[in-house]
């Protein structure tokens, strides 16, 4: 199993099954326009996305908490363009793809509970981080299971 997630050889021979392959072109995809929403939206999806009251803040805040938000885009935006670096040319890897996303959304999880933040309503990264690690272990799950004949 070691070489399914650490192959060998790193190249563009995907052998697990086709969802969990099309779920990461899925979610490569999601991750590069939910950076540049974060970099380049004029509240960094924080208000209008996040439902942070940033109309409560000072200015200043608010401005502090959009840079943070920019930041963290930057930060999702070389993720994701290392994910199309995967996707478009060393599959191989996508295993170990399923990984790092398992381990960023469980401790995202995970520091949600001991960190909170105020917001107005609910934000659909708030429900993403209860229900992406389970998803994405399931394709990482998939992603091991090797498929002879695959259309």
């Amino acid at each position: 199993m070691v070489n399914k997630i650490l192959p060998p050889v790193i190249d563009d021979n995907y052998k697990g099954n086709k969802i969990a392959l099309w779920f990461f072109y899925l979610i490569t995809v999601v991750t590069v326009v939910r950076s540049c929403i974060h970099i380049f939206k004029d509240d960094g999806g924080a208000q209008s996305i996040a439902t942070i009251p940033l109309d409560s803040y000072t200015d200043a805040g608010a401005a502090t908490v959009i840079l943070i938000f920019a930041y963290w885009g930057l930060s999702q935006l070389m993720f994701g363009l290392f994910q199309s670096v995967v996707a478009l040319k060393y599959k191989s890897l996508i295993p170990l793809m399923y990984l790092f996303l398992i381990f960023e959304y469980a401790c995202r999880f995970g520091i949600s509970l001991f960190k909170t933040i105020e917001t107005t309503g609910q934000a659909p990264g708030g429900v993403a981080n209860y229900v992406a690690p389970i998803l994405f272990l399931v394709m990482f799950l998939l992603s091991l299971r090797e498929v002879q004949d695959q259309v």
